[in-house]
């Protein structure tokens, strides 16, 4: 189709996230037709996702709807379906089913999913944060866990541990003990908030490896403000159904273990005939194209140039990303040149929970605390898709921070009465020794029913 069939030329854009999105806004205006293609129908703004995993905001909060790009592009079409494999010679992509997309060009931006590094257990017991079933799973885990401590597990510990001390596990962390701290007194009296426990685990001697040593060391003493147990220079060597082992082989119990550490592209990715590099991603020239393949493109964190060095895991090198493929492809159409693609950095942040967060931004000073927090919550609001989304997550997060002394009130889903659970369920949750479980497994519990089946690429 396309090219050579006398036709418009098609760009197919595989996900639907922030580079994939900025590729199809910006050829709104080229003289192409777009098929954009995504294994769910909604776009997920991924930095706010911890915010669902902790009751704060609502799903919905953080997700758009995909179909509602053709509002400023009616020449763009949605496919909701997964990739299978990519016929380059044939210019096609084939999908779960059947059927096949022909294109010109190819822009690759599913995004990328946790990486375990082959630890024991962790694929099978973490849970990682990278789209919205995955934060209602935490979510909801929780929620049960919890219910079922206050009604029969009065008088023990309750321990969540968070792997990963990068800006979303500081940020799930801080959030958790917020709620630990803030909440609970009030909502489960039943639960002694001194042995309600988060603890964060990081291997480095530092949070936040990607900020300066200001900001890092501003985070360390927030999170113990908070009372955050902070297990730095600690690695992970297993994670069971009940707690990780670390280090030598130190157990520490918990009902609920949140990995936020590292990344690699899904699986899928090895049967699309191109070529990977560190952590399985897309190796990339210095025009964001696909080494060996002329029409073929990969933006956002699916990518890596030379085979090592990647751009930071943010929403900026996938917005830039996107925008600059879709003005290389107009130019290639006109027979112009263009030049190598050159990432504007814009800054980084991450927040320790209520008027708390680092902040460095470039033409800024850096930021600590209140004024980081305004700065964070700014981004944060308005780079979230549609005005329903910016005015929900305005009003949630203003309820949680603003009047956090007066709202107690957490979003949560269906759980099973605690009373009705019987022993054996929680099974794989009773820690030898003093933790008591939040987290439900076994058929029929919420780790089962809240298998939504989302494991491959999402952008």
């Amino acid at each position: 189709m396309g090219e050579h069939t006398g036709r418009k030329p098609r760009v197919v854009v595989l996900g639907g996230g922030f580079g994939g999105l900025s590729t199809v806004r910006a050829l709104r205006k080229v003289d192409v037709d777009v098929i954009l293609i995504d294994r769910h129908t909604y776009n997920t703004f991924q930095p706010l996702l911890y915010q669902v995993a902790t009751a704060t905001l609502n799903p919905g909060d953080v997700t758009w709807f995909l179909r509602a790009v053709r509002e400023h592009n009616p020449r763009v079409r949605f496919i909701n379906g997964d990739v299978e494999t990519i016929d380059h010679g044939a210019r096609q992509v084939k999908l779960e089913g059947g059927e096949s997309v022909d294109f010109d060009h190819l822009v690759i931006a599913t995004g990328v999913t946790a990486n375990f590094f082959g630890i024991p257990g962790a694929d099978e017991h973490a849970l990682p944060l990278y789209t919205r079933a995955q934060a209602l799973e935490v979510r909801d885990r929780l929620f049960t866990g919890l219910e079922y401590a206050a009604a029969h597990r009065k008088g023990e510990d309750v321990r969540v541990v968070v792997v990963g001390g990068g800006a979303t596990g500081v940020e799930t962390a801080g959030a958790l003990a917020e709620l630990r701290n803030n909440d609970m007194p009030v909502t489960y009296p039943e639960l002694e908030r001194s042995r309600t426990h988060v603890t964060l685990i990081e291997m480095a001697p530092h949070l936040l490896a990607a900020f300066g040593e200001k900001s890092r060391d501003y985070a360390r003493r927030s999170l113990e403000k908070r009372d955050v147990d902070l297990r730095l220079n600690t690695t992970v060597k297993q994670v069971r159904s009940d707690g990780v082992v670390v280090n030598d082989g130190e157990f520490i119990p918990a009902g609920v273990v949140i990995w936020a550490s590292g990344i690699k592209a899904p699986d899928e990715v090895a049967n699309w005939g191109v070529p990977q590099g560190r952590g399985g991603r897309i190796e990339v020239d210095d025009h964001l194209r696909v080494k060996g393949l002329k029409n073929v493109f990969a933006v956002g964190d699916i990518s890596v140039e030379d085979g090592d060095r990647a751009l930071p895991q943010l929403a900026q090198p996938a917005l830039q990303g996107g925008a600059y493929v879709a003005k290389l492809i107009r130019n290639e159409m006109n027979g112009e040149q263009t030049a190598p693609f050159e990432y504007k950095d814009k800054g980084i942040l991450a927040t320790i929970g209520r008027s708390s967060a680092v902040a460095e931004a470039t033409n800024l000073p850096r930021m600590q605390g209140f004024p980081a927090w305004v700065v964070w919550t700014g981004v944060h609001v308005f780079t979230l898709l549609g005005v329903r989304n910016r005015a929900a997550a305005m009003v949630n997060l203003g309820a949680r921070y603003l009047f956090w002394h007066r709202s107690h009130n957490a979003i949560v889903g269906d759980t099973p009465t605690a009373q009705t659970l019987r022993p054996e369920q929680m099974q794989h949750l009773m820690a030898e020794g003093d933790a008591s479980p939040v987290a439900i497994e076994g058929d029929g519990t919420p780790a089962a029913l809240a298998d939504r089946g989302e494991t491959g690429p999402h952008s």
